[in-house]
């Protein structure tokens, strides 16, 4: 067998690139290194605002619990609850939550409870639309008078951007609608797909994410101003080491190749630092 023999000069080149080489596979292992901080706490309960169905909940989510659970070395498990009223219940009084994704008007009452915001989804907001079917004589916000409209319960920040829009141009509008309240977007968005309302209310990111055959039969008449994304805070149960595990967690998920698979599952840019003060004032404008 023929023996290579290299220069002196060459093979210590050779060497600094192995080495190097090696230091640069390192260093990606080590930015999706698993965690312990939070491992005591296992299992984690992950708290998600009954967006959509449950079975379309664990769909879009699970992903991300899945990604959470490996990187945080602890067992983390999504929950949510049969009603905004009722997840927003257990978020407060029984404080069921150990990390909490809520509406953003849901976040002020929750960190009066005690939760702790850590970061939210990097965007510049989301808003509310009013679709109806596409066949429909229903044009624009004024021909709603009178007509059958669904959306999501009372305390939605769905219903409440758009009984805003609404106010802002007739104040007696709101009032005229014959209104019938859904426990989510999509059973808002069907109601008048199936014909059971003449139109339907529903924050803009659940519409998007409908089946092409539902949003190829509806048109968007009116879209609100954008509130701030989603929140995502954590309880008292975990101490500031784990909090901060997760954070940094959520804000590196865009830099790894796994995390950018869970945010283009979910639609997300991802997530960034945040500040009490954007949902305070936001709220308060509501």
């Amino acid at each position: 067998m023929k023996r290579w023999i290299l220069p002196g000069g060459i093979l210590l080149l050779v060497i600094k690139i192995i080495s190097a080489l090696l230091t640069n596979n390192a260093f990606a292992d080590n930015r999706q290194v698993t965690m312990g901080a939070c491992t005591e706490f296992n299992p984690i309960t992950f708290g998600i605002l009954p967006l959509v169905s449950a079975e379309r909940l664990v769909t879009r989510f699970t992903p991300l619990v899945d990604y959470l659970s490996r990187h945080l070395n602890a067992q983390v498990r999504l929950e949510t609850a049969p009603s905004f009223t009722e997840f927003s219940r257990r978020t407060i009084q029984d404080k069921r939550y150990d990390i909490l994704f809520t509406a953003p008007h849901f976040y002020p009452p929750a960190r009066q409870a005690g939760y702790q915001l850590i970061a939210s989804v990097n965007s510049p907001g989301m808003r509310a639309i009013i679709v109806v079917p596409k066949q429909s004589d229903i044009s624009r916000i004024a021909d709603l008078r009178g007509k059958r409209m669904a959306t999501v319960g009372k305390k939605s920040l769905a219903t409440l951007l758009v009984k805003k829009l609404l106010n802002a141009q007739d104040m007696s509008l709101y009032q005229a609608l014959n209104i019938t309240f859904t426990p989510t977007h999509n059973a808002s968005l069907l109601s008048s797909y199936h014909g059971v309302t003449d139109a339907s209310v529903l924050m803009e990111p659940p519409y998007n994410a409908a089946s092409e055959q539902v949003r190829n039969r509806m048109r968007i008449i009116a879209k609100t101003d954008r509130a701030p994304h989603v929140p995502i805070s954590v309880g008292h149960r975990l101490n500031k080491t784990c909090a901060n595990e997760i954070t940094q967690l959520l804000l590196n998920m865009s830099s790894t190749v796994d995390g950018q698979a869970v945010l283009k599952h979910n639609r997300f840019p991802g997530f960034r630092v945040s500040a009490d003060a954007e949902y305070e004032t936001f709220t308060n404008n509501l």
